[in-house]
């Protein structure tokens, strides 16, 4: 298999999972047992193709994140959205720096992820079942002391098979978000944390690409982008007419499936 259908491969799993509530990182290290690199360029491969993905945020979002006129009321709101976005990320800044390489050498295996995947659908599920008023209705008016919050449960996420997405969109919707704003407010917390995640990625391992290796790396941005997009409006769509809960029947029933195939395959 070439390095350029495996980064077509891969972009297409990022793409797909990043922002439903399924855990990307933990269906790219499934994947990385079918469909690999060099161990020290998947590492890296698997978390700079998320940019691409998030450049889709930005892209779809565009109207609601980025100013275009004068209008200082809707500009405030604006900035409103990116300094709720950059404060929900502390947490996971300060959490990640502390213990992100020693999580990452000892959790990121695929029984690790199955259990996580079958533990968060549960919570999924449960969360979504209870009937409760919700406080926020656009990402604007959640105060700082909620949005630190969501990003302290975001945190949870650092432990593969999780999801990000699943984490911030279980926090907000505890601490009194729609279903709607708290998917809005997992793609908006998406934007710091993981162009912070890609960057360092990429500082620390830059000197060591070659020319293949960043056209490996651009197969997989290009392709994470558009089935992010993809699934961006879809999952925009389905919200508006469906719960959560099915998400979380998905991920009991993977994790199920793949802790069968480890221990009785």
């Amino acid at each position: 298999m070439t390095d350029i259908i495996k980064s077509i491969i891969l972009g297409i799993v990022e793409g797909i999972t990043e922002f439903l509530p399924i855990s990307s990182t933990g269906h790219l290290i499934i994947a990385n047992q079918f469909v690999t690199f060099e161990e020290s360029f998947t590492n890296m491969f698997d978390v700079v193709i998320q940019l691409g993905a998030i450049l889709s945020v930005i892209y779809y979002f565009r109207k609601e994140i980025i100013p275009k006129s004068l209008n200082i009321a809707e500009n405030k709101r604006i900035f409103d959205i990116w300094f709720r976005a950059v404060a929900g990320v502390v947490p996971a800044l300060i959490l990640g720096a502390a213990f992100g390489s020693y999580l990452e050498e000892k959790l990121f295996n695929p029984v690790v992820v199955s259990t996580m995947l079958i533990i968060g659908g549960l919570v999924l599920i449960f969360i979504d079942r209870k009937d409760r008023p919700s406080r926020f209705h656009d990402v604007a008016s959640m105060d700082y002391k909620t949005v630190l919050l969501i990003g302290l449960i975001q945190c949870m996420a650092m432990i593969p098979g999780t999801s990000r997405s699943a984490a911030t969109i279980i926090g907000a919707m505890l601490l009194g978000a729609d279903r709607k704003t708290a998917a809005e407010f997992s793609f908006f917390l998406a934007i710091p944390t993981m162009i912070a995640a890609s960057g360092y990625s990429l500082l620390k391992h830059h000197a060591s690409l070659n020319s293949h290796d960043l056209l490996v790396l651009g197969v997989g941005f290009v392709v994470s982008f558009i089935v992010a997009l993809l699934v961006i409006a879809f999952l925009m769509n389905f919200i508006r007419k469906h719960t959560f809960q099915s998400f979380g029947y998905y991920r009991i029933v993977l994790g199920v499936v793949i802790l069968a195939w480890i221990f009785l395959w």
